[in-house]
Formats: structure tokens, C-alpha cells, sequence
């Protein structure tokens, strides 16, 4: 098979595991010679071990105690059972945090943390760095040529921001790097506003509540610090491991687009392998198809950061403990989930948890082994079917490729400055929900979609969409211009191109810094429409309601395709097109439902002629993707509804699991996958 770029080349297959904490066990020897039995049962094939264990690993000071480590690994291993080895700097033991206060945050009203809970140390303390430097060396120099040990698994879910001194300090050279000088600093900032102008590095201080909040450039900006410092932390940790083994990989499990304080795109780009952590929240009433929509828009975000397969490190065979309500996963949900996730481009299916926590936080979070410690419960019988399936599909899949002629464009920087921007609505300008309302006919439709933000190469793709993307930033003008002059169709909307990468307002009227001459207009004014207020247009004889933010644009060239039907701006421009050298971009001048959207993507679509998963007609609650294997185009067929659906194809398929040929008509039962292939 030709793959991408493998992610485990150590054991080349789809992962099934997960999170497994013998350190909790010690003292029940029992458990522990259980635990293998049961794995072997459920098909496990990998667990991530010690991702919260620097307790055990180092007890005292420079005491390090792992001769129960090398027991458990050597038992896996001879058991067929491989290992994703963690770095622990995401809980860091008591002891360090009494010797080290440094190592603890301080939130942004000054406080500094008390010990407890976990990921709340400072990214920047050297103390911190230089106790995560040892043990993750020694962990290296003891394991990383085992032949258990597959991939690193570098602290788990980084996030936050500490503001303690140190950061501040780290944080003001970080600016004098960047700016050179107060002048050049105070401009990007508009820092005269409010007398707020800066005379002296020492009077930066990050964003607060209790001092300054009003300097959108400075919130911006410290957002990107946190990312930066991060990522050094990040890279340190790798620097570690790396110096005794270079040859194996090392991931971060990230959170897909839940946690938007971090760039993801930029910490994605120093792994070998991104990973995600998944907890959609299923069986909403009603809601299991939009929750499969959105977790298919993650995966494929977490796909995109770097162009390849991903692991699915989190996911839970059945409820978290974590939620207001936390449902239990119906029967078939648990395989549809990760199927799902295989779809978009994982090459595995990792829980939390193996083995259910006795007590603390996460007792009663699910597990492949729960308290009853058997294989006789439904969740355990569902697990070890699905590892079954996915070891006789392993050899097809793995590393397959998913590529895609379309993307939307997804830009956290862009996200942190619309929540400051205190524009035309401080409440309700939903961008996540506008990138989920353009996604929604390609998931509906079997077409790959990437999901980048302003720093990709734009050039491979047909389609850009580029919702709300309120700030440019990254020459991504340069990078559009292009993409349309050179024959791309992109598609932008209301709320585009309004400020610079420091959140300034562009200035002028029609200005290549707006993007105006490849849109063919530029915008007066924008009214905001209340909660439940609306206005509308017509487009191909099909009325659509419009919401949220209206514009008022000057058309300088562009085709009028609809009009606004009400207010005082009745009659003026809704929607455009430009034809730009060998290309054209479309501008929807308000937010739309999701309607608008689907069909002006449909009618593109087919004008590209856009590859779809099959050749067939998929029904409500249905969705299909695919990925393209060794010769074959490997279609996921998936219901989210409880009754069963009908998919009439036109063609034959081959059924990847039983090799039965299927025409006409596939049946899916409720809530249930099916992977076929064109015969």
C-alpha cells in the first residue's frame, strides 16, 4: 500500500487500546494478571501507559523507582500488546510543587495555584522545565528502544496560561522580538487610544481583568505568546526523548475544536503524528446526526493540521462521569463512533479507560473493564467485537490516504480576535456554528473536506471557503488573489476582511488589503439584527432567510445574484459573484442558514464535478465518506438513527468485512456502519 507517512511504523496497524494506569493497582497483583486476560479478550492491541505516573516514576527527588514500569511493559508485550509511552508533565507530584512553588500558575488576578488537580504548572518555570527534562530522559534512555514502545506520547491536553512573573518577562522579550520598538508595538496596538500608550517594556503586562482588557492587539497577541510558550515547552519535552532515540515518533493529544486558546495548526506542525481526544455528546433528542456532523468537522480538522492520518487517543466505550447528564451509549453507538472517526482519517480507537478507577474524579467514568472486573457486560462484548473488526480491516486501512479537492478555512487566531473585537454583536456571532452550516453539504454529500487555516497551501484545492474570516493575517490576500486568478472558485461572507493581523481596521474604500478586487465590492456599513429578527433573499427562485449581520456593499465590478427583501436597505446587493482571472469568488453579504449554504455548494459541486463516497442516493440520518487505499476506494456507510435506512446504489460494492457483493439497495440497521468498496 502506498500510505501517507505512517504513523506507528514500529507496528503498522489500527491501534486499539487505550489509557491504562497499572500505577493505580500496585497493591492488587490479581487485578493486574486479570487486566492482560481481559485485554487479550477485547482485542486490545496498545495501551498508553504512565501519562499520569510521575508519582510512582519518581516518588522523592531524583528517587526513581521503575522496576513495576518495566514489569507491566514486558508482561504487555509478551502478550502482543504494544505501547504508546507517556511523558508525565501534565500531574506533576507533590514533592516538586513543595520544593518548586514557581512551578505552580498564577491565575490572571495574581493568585498563585495551590497544589492539586492537574495541567495548572507554568510552561515557562526553568524549574519545572529542568525536572520534566530528567525524568523524561530517563524514561527515553530505559524504554525508547524497547520494541513494546511505539510512539511517545508527549503530557496530555496542553492548555492554559500562567501570568506569573516569569511568563510576563518572557512574555515582554517575546514582544521586542516581534516589534523591535515601543513605537512600532504602540502603532500595532493602537495603543493612543485612551492614553494607554506604552513608554517602557516593564509596563506590559498580560491582559486582565483587574488592569487592561481595552488593547485588542495586546489580548491577541497574548494568546499567540501562550501558544508559543507552549509549543517551547512542547518542543523541550520532545528535545528530551528525542536525544536518546530519535527514530520513534512522538504525538500530543489535542482536543480538536474545543479548545481554542491553543493554535492547534501551529502546535500540530512540530509532531510526527497528530491525536485527538473525542467526547461527542451523543443521543441529545433528536440530535444524533448534527453531534455526528460537528465530531466529523473535528476529525477532519485534526486530519488537516497535518494532511495525514491521526490517532483517535480519547474516545469513551460508553459515558463520561464528566457532564451535566452523562448518557450511556446506546447499542451500535460505540462502533459508529469510531467508525466515524476511522472515516475521517484515524488509524485507531484508543479509550479512556481500560480499566475503571476505583475512586477520585474519574470513578465512574466508562470503561473497557469496569468495576465488575469481567468480560460479561455489554460495553466489554461490544469493545472486543469492534477490535475484531478493525484488526481484519487493518491491513486495508492503515495509512490510507483521504484526499480532498475542497476546504474551509478554520483560523483560531481569527476566532480569539472576533471574541474581543466588541464589533457589530458581542453576542451570538457564532463562528463555529457559520464553519458547521458550510461543512454541512460536503458531510451530507460523501465529498472530502479539508479544514486549514490562513497559513496552508491553498493552492491544491478547487474550492475555498472562507466563512467570517474577519481578520487577514499570513499574506492570506496573496494566497486568495492567487488561488482565484488561477481558476479556484472561493466563497466568503458577511464579516470578512475587516482587520490586519494586529487587529487594526483596514482602511479605504475598495482596497487589495480588503480582497476588493477579487470580491468586485466593498462594504459601507453592517447592521446587526436582533436574536429571532431577520431578512431574507431570493436566489434561483428559492427564498432564504438571513440573520445575525447584514452588509452594505458597494459593488465595483461584481454580479448581483440576490438582493435584500426588507429594511432600508431593501433591493441592495445579498449575495455576489466576481469573475477574477481564471477564477471566481462568490460573497454572501449576511449569515445564512444552513439552506443557502448546501445549495450554492451543491450547484458548484457539480459544476467541478467533485468526488463523492458513492454513487448513490444517501437518505437523512446517513452519511458516507471515504478513503482511498491500495487501489481501492474504501466507502464508510454510516446511520445515525435508531431505524434502519435504505441507501439505493447505482453500482455494484463489495462489503469489506464478508466480501458479499451488494447492488441496488444497502440496508443499514439503526445506529450501525458498514465499509464497502466499487467492484
Amino acid at each position: 500500500m502506498s500510505y501517507h507517512k505512517a504513523a506507528t511504523p514500529k507496528f503498522p496497524h489500527i491501534l486499539h487500546g487505550g489509557d491504562y494506569n497499572p500505577e493505580q493497582w500496585l497493591n492488587y497483583p490479581d487485578v493486574l494478571s486479570e487486566d492482560i486476560r481481559l485485554m487479550k479478550l477485547a482485542n486490545i492491541n496498545c495501551v498508553s501507559l504512565g501519562i499520569f505516573a510521575w508519582a510512582h516514576l519518581e516518588p522523592e527527588k531524583d528517587k526513581f523507582s521503575f522496576e513495576w514500569l518495566d514489569k507491566i511493559i514486558d508482561r504487555l508485550y509478551e502478550n502482543g500488546i504494544h505501547v504508546i509511552l507517556a511523558t508525565p508533565s501534565g500531574s506533576r507530584p507533590h514533592w516538586l510543587a513543595d520544593e518548586y512553588p514557581e512551578v505552580l500558575r498564577v491565575n490572571e488576578g495574581g493568585q498563585r495555584a495551590l497544589y492539586g488537580n492537574r495541567h495548572n504548572h507554568c510552561y515557562t518555570s526553568p524549574a519545572y522545565r529542568e525536572r520534566v527534562r530528567i525524568i523524561n530522559t530517563k524514561l527515553a534512555e530505559r524504554y525508547a528502544s524497547h520494541p513494546a514502545v511505539i510512539l511517545w506520547h508527549i503530557s496530555n491536553e496542553y492548555g492554559g496560561d500562567c501570568h506569573c512573573e516569569l511568563c510576563q518577562q518572557v512574555f515582554r522579550d517575546w514582544l521586542k522580538s516581534k516589534y523591535g520598538s515601543l513605537d512600532v508595538l504602540n502603532h500595532a496596538w493602537w495603543s493612543n487610544f485612551w492614553s494607554h500608550t506604552y513608554t517602557s517594556w516593564e509596563q506590559i503586562h498580560s491582559p486582565t481583568g483587574l488592569g487592561e482588557s481595552a488593547i485588542h492587539g495586546l489580548d491577541l497577541d497574548w494568546k499567540r505568546f501562550v501558544t508559543h510558550q507552549t509549543i517551547d515547552f512542547m518542543k523541550a519535552e520532545i528535545s528530551a526523548v528525542r536525544s536518546v532515540e530519535p527514530s520513534v515518533p512522538v504525538t500530543a493529544n489535542l482536543m480538536g475544536i474545543y479548545n481554542y486558546f491553543l493554535d492547534y495548526y501551529a502546535l500540530g506542525k512540530e509532531l510526527d503524528v497528530v491525536s485527538w481526544d473525542s467526547y461527542p455528546e451523543w443521543h441529545l433528542p433528536n440530535r444524533n446526526f448534527e453531534v455526528a456532523r460537528n465530531e466529523s468537522l473535528s476529525h477532519d480538522m485534526m486530519r488537516s493540521v497535518k494532511q495525514r492520518s491521526f490517532l483517535l487517543m480519547e474516545c469513551t466505550p460508553s459515558t463520561t462521569n464528566w457532564r451535566s447528564i452523562s448518557k450511556l451509549k446506546k447499542p451500535g453507538m460505540h462502533e459508529l463512533a469510531v467508525m466515524n472517526a476511522i472515516a475521517h482519517g484515524a488509524d485507531s480507537a484508543l479509550y479512556f479507560q481500560l480499566r475503571q478507577s476505583r475512586g477520585s474524579a474519574e470513578k465512574f467514568h466508562s470503561a473497557v473493564i469496569s468495576h465488575t472486573g469481567t468480560e460479561n457486560t455489554r460495553v466489554f462484548r461490544e469493545v472486543a467485537e469492534l477490535g475484531k473488526k478493525l484488526s481484519a480491516l487493518s491491513e486495508k486501512i492503515y495509512g490510507s490516504s483521504t484526499d480532498s479537492d475542497v476546504a474551509i478555512i478554520f483560523d483560531t487566531e481569527n476566532k480569539w480576535a472576533m471574541d474581543k473585537c466588541q464589533g457589530p454583536r458581542n453576542a451570538g456571532l457564532d463562528y463555529f456554528g457559520i464553519i458547521q452550516s458550510c461543512y454541512d453539504y460536503f458531510w451530507r454529500n460523501g465529498i472530502n473536506t479539508d479544514i486549514v487555516d490562513s497559513t496552508y497551501d491553498l493552492s491544491k484545492y478547487r474550492l475555498v471557503i472562507a466563512p467570517m474570516l474577519y481578520m487577514f493575517r499570513a499574506g492570506i490576500q496573496e494566497k486568495l488573489r492567487r488561488f482565484v486568478a488561477d481558476g479556484g472558485i472561493l466563497v466568503t461572507t458577511a464579516f470578512s476582511g475587516v482587520v490586519n493581523d494586529t487587529d487594526l481596521c483596514f482602511l479605504g474604500e475598495a482596497t487589495e488589503e480588503k480582497l476588493s478586487d477579487v470580491t468586485g465590492m466593498w462594504v459601507e456599513e453592517t447592521d446587526s439584527l436582533y436574536d429571532g429578527e431577520n431578512n431574507s433573499m431570493v436566489w434561483n427562485g428559492k427564498s432564504y432567510w438571513l440573520r445575525e449581520l447584514c452588509e452594505l456593499v458597494h459593488p465595483t465590478g461584481c454580479e448581483v445574484l440576490a438582493e435584500y427583501d426588507s429594511d432600508f436597505y431593501k433591493g441592495a446587493p445579498a449575495m455576489t459573484v466576481n469573475r477574477f482571472g481564471k477564477g471566481r469568488a462568490y460573497h454572501i453579504c449576511s449569515i445564512a442558514d444552513t439552506g443557502l449554504y448546501s445549495d450554492l455548494f451543491a450547484e458548484i459541486s457539480a459544476e467541478l464535478g467533485l468526488e463523492k463516497a458513492i454513487d448513490a442516493d444517501i437518505p437523512d440520518n446517513v452519511s458516507a465518506s471515504y478513503r482511498n487505499g491500495d487501489g481501492e476506494k474504501l466507502v464508510f456507510l454510516q446511520n445515525y438513527a435508531d431505524s434502519s435506512a435504505e441507501i439505493k446504489i447505482r453500482g455494484e460494492y463489495t462489503d469489506m468485512l464478508t466480501g458479499d457483493t451488494l447492488r441496488d439497495v444497502i440496508t443499514l440497521p439503526g445506529l450501525s456502519a458498514k465499509i464497502v468498496s466499487e467492484v
